[in-house]
């Protein structure tokens, strides 16, 4: 019990530490030039992403991001030598999701690297049976968590302010009641507390990312996160392209539009593409809606540590007596310091200048640490195992969940917008 407390609170501080090391190099001159993956043509396939010099960025990209995640393997205690053999595969697989969403018709669907990495991840880890040292070298939380650190560098908070307050306001109340219907209809319907959890997040604040945090705050199973994500990423699409067909035979105004499709659509690239299509206006507050949800991600993660803590009583079997500080640190999802930092970093100590010289090879490994966390997640779900223990009852509650969120989030919208 000691030592699995000890491997997680190592993971834990390994997060903060390596994503930390990200983002001083970066601030220090080691920025990372970005690979090309964009193409539409065969032709273009070989002129545009597989051509000797891109194929080297990719290639430094690996060697970076390879050390971090062996620097991180020797801190969680991981054998090396399964780790050499593993990460490689992954980032292999990886990199062929990239290039799949780096499709222009794929692009234009909306359809991010994180559906193609965890489809791919999937299809391996069911049709073919993987060595159990293969799987125990994953490290999925490791590479997901430093993701949502990179994540706060992008989280400045004098854009949230210039945002204005209306898209502040509206993400707080469809962030409030979307949660706690989304998890009463969970309970309604005796779904699994660590997936009413991450339903909930997931519904009401922003998607992937939220259920993501959700399972650090809670310690939750990487199985039932990935149940979680794969209903959020398969009904991003259809909402993205349904969403604004329904506004546009209402004529409902760009405003109402966007602050609709930012508040109800779970995935950012989603977000970006459904509003692209109303028009610029609605592309504008669809942004605003989403990004200002995304800033309180790390208080989410934060009250729900909290709230789980207290609830699931882990200071011993007498359900009256409560947690002590000591537990509630324990607890805590050290990531959310990470998360934090970045952000006050970013808001007030870093300038604007260098900021903006670095952010596209910060964002560029935040979706590249994203998208080895998913593909990692696939090869390590068992879907057959996974649908027979948690019945349909989740995906019952995520789609009555996810139904309010569209109407509320509409009424929420006129009235401000």
């Amino acid at each position: 019990m000691s030592s699995s407390k000890k491997l997680t609170l190592h993971e834990d501080w390994a997060v903060v530490i390596l994503g930390s090391l990200i983002i001083l190099l970066s601030i220090g001159g080691i920025i990372l030039s970005v690979p090309v993956f964009s193409w539409s043509s065969t032709d273009q396939l070989f002129a545009n992403v597989f051509n000797a010099g891109n194929l080297a960025l990719i290639g430094i990209q690996f060697l970076f991001v390879f050390v971090i995640a062996a620097l991180g393997a020797l801190i969680m205690g991981k054998p090396i030598k399964s780790f050499a053999i593993m990460f490689p595969a992954v980032y292999v697989l990886t990199i062929i999701a990239l290039v799949i969403a780096g499709n222009k018709q794929v692009k234009y669907y909306g359809l991010e690297a994180v559906i193609f990495s965890l489809a791919i991840g999937l299809v391996i880890g069911n049709f073919f049976k993987l060595p159990d040292w293969f799987k125990a070298a994953l490290s999925t939380e490791l590479y997901v968590k430093i993701g949502l650190v990179l994540l706060g560098t992008s989280v400045i908070f004098s854009d949230i302010l210039k945002a204005g307050s209306l898209g502040l306001i509206q993400a707080l109340l469809v962030v409030t009641s979307v949660w706690y219907f989304a998890y009463w209809v969970c309970k309604k319907l005796k779904v699994d507390d660590e997936i009413a959890m991450m339903i909930s997040s997931a519904v009401s604040i922003c998607g992937v990312s939220a259920a993501i945090a959700t399972a650090g705050a809670i310690k939750g199973d990487s199985k039932k996160l990935s149940y979680v994500i794969s209903m959020v990423l398969i009904t991003a699409v259809p909402m993205m392209i349904f969403m604004p067909m329904i506004a546009h035979y209402f004529k409902f105004s760009q405003e109402v539009t966007g602050a609709w499709l930012g508040g109800s659509i779970d995935t950012t690239g989603a977000v970006v593409a459904s509003g692209s299509l109303v028009g610029d206006i609605a592309l504008k507050i669809s942004t605003i809606v989403k990004f200002s949800q995304n800033v309180l991600l790390g208080l989410a993660a934060f009250v729900i540590s909290i709230y789980w803590t207290y609830t699931k009583h882990p200071a011993g079997s007498d359900p009256d007596k409560k947690p002590t500080l000591k537990v509630i640190w324990e607890r805590f999802p050290k990531f959310v310091l990470g998360f934090i930092g970045a952000s006050l970093l970013f808001s007030f100590v870093i300038s604007p200048e260098t900021g903006a010289h670095i952010k596209d090879s910060l964002k560029n490994l935040q979706g590249l640490w994203f998208a080895l966390a998913f593909t990692s997640i696939g090869l390590e779900t068992n879907f057959k195992e996974l649908f027979g223990q948690n019945s349909k009852k989740p995906l019952y509650a995520f789609l009555i969940a996810q139904t309010f969120n569209i109407f509320i989030t509409l009424v929420i919208a006129f009235i401000l917008f």
